[in-house]
């Protein structure tokens, strides 16, 4: 296949997995009219999505077209391994084309239900998975082990997949993580291009080639054989932190310009009082808390004043008790 189907492949994965996390947080939400109760809010796509499927309709496509011209040549040098291997990736990249002409269709069409659309996408990526999983062509070969840490991107974009259809909601969530899976498996790509076509690969092991599409990676003996699985190993550690760095870095950007949602909010959305509510405020009663020694010397102060008896007359009550008669 040669570092440059490998490299292409790398760079349109990255591609669809960066549009996918820009759409998912691009991606509004209207409500409908007040005079439509009990209606669901339609969700507007974006710009984004629109090159997200457009870029996997056309990797699909380059895909398809690339298995083929490696079928032919699997059939050409009598390779019947190679050959039905092809024919397995060219059903894997036409399930994948479905999907994108479906998602193209879903955009400009809002009636058609976005549950098929994710159903087609969970079956393309179940059967990505099962074949990078059941590939041992070779058991000894070095591609096995980048084979296996393939796995775990497939693994996250199945998962995401599966979380959006089951919930069936408009959350952000499911489409980014599998934005970030696709960033990782198309950086994994690159790194298999490199690392099994250049002279990056580990030293000690040699390219095997039967066809354009048949290949294996062997190596002279043990030693060279585990130092090749620990480098690769580690290479995927690698662009593992890499992606957990740009993950981190992006989200802290987004946040500082959005404001985030914790206790630095927008403030601009925060209305003082009116003066309506200030003047009910300031009209209410003013409650103090008096000492039970207030309370008796305002009791002594009402026995000094003048009271009426109930003849009609006044009485003066004095400090002592005694009162003069008027």
């Amino acid at each position: 296949m040669g570092f440059l189907t490998f490299a292409a492949a790398g760079f349109g994965l990255i591609l669809m997995g960066t549009f996918e996390a820009i759409a998912s947080t691009t991606t509004t939400t209207s409500s409908p009219p007040s005079n439509l109760p009990q209606s669901k809010p339609q969700t507007t796509p974006s710009r984004s999505s629109f090159i997200y499927f457009l870029s996997a309709s056309l990797l699909s496509f380059l895909f398809i077209l690339n298995s083929l011209i490696s079928f032919f040549d699997a059939v050409n040098s009598n390779d019947r391994v190679g050959s039905a291997q092809q024919l397995q990736v060219a059903a894997i990249a036409a399930l994948f084309l479905l999907y994108s002409l479906t998602g193209l269709l879903t955009l400009n069409n809002s009636s058609f239900p976005s549950s098929l659309l994710n159903l087609i996408g969970l079956f393309a990526f179940v059967e990505e998975f099962m074949y990078f999983y059941l590939r041992r062509k070779d058991t000894v070969g070095i591609e096995n082990r980048y084979f296996d840490m393939l796995l775990v991107p497939i693994f996250v974009c199945l998962f995401a997949t599966l979380l959006q259809l089951r919930n069936n909601s408009s959350s952000v969530i499911p489409n980014l993580v599998r934005g970030v899976g696709l960033v990782l498996q198309g950086l994994w790509f690159f790194q298999m291009g490199l690392s099994i076509y250049t002279r990056w690969m580990a030293d000690g092991c040699v390219l095997k080639e039967k066809s354009r599409g048949n290949y294996t990676v062997k190596c002279k003996g043990h030693p060279e054989y585990h130092r090749a699985r620990a480098i690769a190993t580690l290479q995927f550690n690698c662009h593992l932190a890499l992606i957990v760095i740009l993950v981190v870095g992006v989200y802290s950007v987004v946040v500082r310009k959005t404001g985030g949602g914790g206790g630095g909010g927008d403030f601009s959305r925060y209305k003082p009082l009116g003066a309506e509510m200030q003047h009910q405020i300031d009209s209410q009663g003013q409650f103090t808390l008096d000492s039970d020694e207030e309370e008796e010397e305002e009791e002594v102060r009402e026995e000094g004043k003048v009271v009426r008896n109930k003849a009609g007359g006044e009485v003066e009550l004095g400090a002592n008790g005694n009162g003069i008669h008027t």
